[in-house]
């Protein structure tokens, strides 16, 4: 089995890397193509026209990453 990575980018998408092919799947389980030999950036922020891959749209509408909504909820309450 290839090895697989996967970097959550900040406030963007999943990166998904990996030394052989990527394969990922809709509901269904059907395959959903992508460029061979290259990373997948999969959407977080669910404003993608282009779903399941990101399209920058995070970055028009500000989206913020669950991580740093929490950091922030967290310091706005005083908890660690």
């Amino acid at each position: 089995m290839a090895d697989t990575r996967i970097t959550i980018t900040k406030d963007g998408p999943a990166k998904v890397e990996s030394e052989g092919s990527i394969e990922i799947f809709d509901h269904a389980g059907n395959a959903i193509p992508h460029r061979e030999g290259r990373p997948a950036f999969l959407c977080r922020c669910g404003g993608s026209q282009n779903k399941p891959f990101c399209d920058g749209t995070h970055s028009k509408i500000g989206f913020e990453g669950a991580e740093a909504a929490v950091k922030a909820h967290r310091d706005a309450q005083g908890d660690d």
